[in-house]
Formats: structure tokens, sequence, C-alpha cells
């Protein structure tokens, strides 16, 4: 990654030195949204209830995909687990360490490809079943999940079911991914803070019912949901299960 486009690195390191910062996400649309990046840094205490319950069905050796700043391997650290942070952003990877991770490396989803049995456990978390980023890719890393895992391993993934709102920008964007042949929840978008911007890319949010439907055939299947009081849920996905 290219300095210059490390927006969630630089506003995660501009908030561990103690700047106010906000993410700003730009849809293909032109439809924008902002926020506090002040939950990358929130402990176990002060998030979300589904999102405590998930870390219950931790197991064995932990890989966070996209750790962000660490917040959730961070808490499992402190629990005893051994647990290796990626995530693309180099910045982000040095924060994490700066706060006392022990393992975390910079690389992306696409590049996981290790050996078998060196995870128990692949968190998602943060809506991180979204860097799948399609129907096709899903599929095609979930198999590969399932060669470098234990045989009894098991996905922990945050999402959000798009078809849950009201909003019109929302819905309009959902009709024209349909028109496209794309997923509704296909969302094609870039990061921005402040001049530094990320590349444009394709994160992936779905229903139950899709998420199930992506599943079939990779070798895992969702065991047990643990919902919010809104749109975002965790499913608990198990390797092998029937």
């Amino acid at each position: 990654m290219k300095p210059e486009e490390d927006a969630v690195g630089q506003f995660l390191s501009a908030r561990y030195n103690g700047k106010d910062s906000h993410e700003v996400i730009e849809r293909e649309d032109g439809y924008i949204d902002a926020m506090s990046t002040k939950a990358y840094f929130s402990e176990h205490k002060d998030w979300p209830p589904h999102e405590q319950k998930s870390m219950e069905f931790v197991k064995g050796k932990v890989l966070d995909v996209g750790c962000g700043a660490g917040r959730h391997s961070l808490y499992l650290q402190e629990k005893g687990f051994d647990v290796l942070g990626i995530d693309i952003s180099p910045l982000a990877v040095k924060v994490c360490k700066l706060r006392g991770l022990e393992k975390a490396e910079v690389m992306s989803i696409e590049e996981l490809n290790l050996k078998p049995d060196s995870f128990d456990t692949i968190l998602m978390m943060g809506n991180n079943f979204g860097l799948f980023g399609n129907y096709q890719k899903a599929r095609r890393l979930l198999k590969r999940f399932h060669k470098m895992t234990s045989s009894n391993a098991r996905i922990i993934a945050a999402t959000n079911d798009v078809s849950k709102t009201e909003n019109p920008f929302h819905l309009e964007y959902q009709e024209f991914n349909r028109k496209r042949g794309r997923m509704r929840g296909q969302i094609k978008w870039r990061i921005r803070f402040q001049k530094y911007a990320t590349p444009r890319l394709d994160y992936l949010m779905v229903s139950k019912e899709e998420m199930e439907e992506i599943l079939q055939g990779t070798g895992w299947k969702v065991t047990e949901y643990v919902d919010s009081e809104g749109v975002n849920y965790i499913a608990i996905i198990e390797k092998g299960a029937e």
C-alpha cells in the first residue's frame, strides 16, 4: 500500500496520538458518510453486547483479519490467547504494536495462504465479513480458510443486513446493484481522511440468507447467530458442521 493510500492507518495513528479523527466513507454513487474513530480503541466493557458475547466463542490460536487498532486482538491476548492480527494498513499494524500487540503483520485477506492447522479461530469483526468483497471471492477464500485451519475451527464474522433500511439513497443503490448483477450489499467505496484516500474496493454486507448461500459447499456452516438490537449481527461459522 502506498503511503498516500493509507487513510485508515492515518486516522488510527491520529487517534492514537490524542487527536480527534473521523473516517469518511465515499461510495461510488457519491453517497458520503462520516463517523468517529473512537470505537476502534474501545475496551471490552464498552463494546455492544453482541460483540461481547461473540468473544465467548473464541478458542485456540486466533487470526484477527483486518485488526485495525487491535481492540479485539489485545483483549484476547490479555485473556491468554495466541493471537495474530493482520491488516493491509502498515500504520494500523504499527499502532497495534505500539499498543502492545505481540503479533501483528501487514497482510491482505487475499495474501492469506498458510499451512494446515495454523489457526482454530478466524475473527472477522467490525463488519469484516465485508472484506470478502463479492460472492465469488468469498467462496474462494472460504475454501482457502478451510485448508489452513484446524479440523474443528470456527470463523466469527460480523456483518450488516442492508435489506433492513428505509434510507432512500441505500435502497436506490441496492437497486443499482441488482441491475448490474451484483449482490445488493456489494458496496464499492473508498475511505478518506484528510488528504489520504484508499483505493476503491468492493465490500460485501449480507443478510443471514445470503451468508448461508455463500457458505454452501465451502466446508463451513453457520451454527449460531449473535444478534444486535439493530441491523448488525455476528455469525458463528463452524468447519465441517452438518
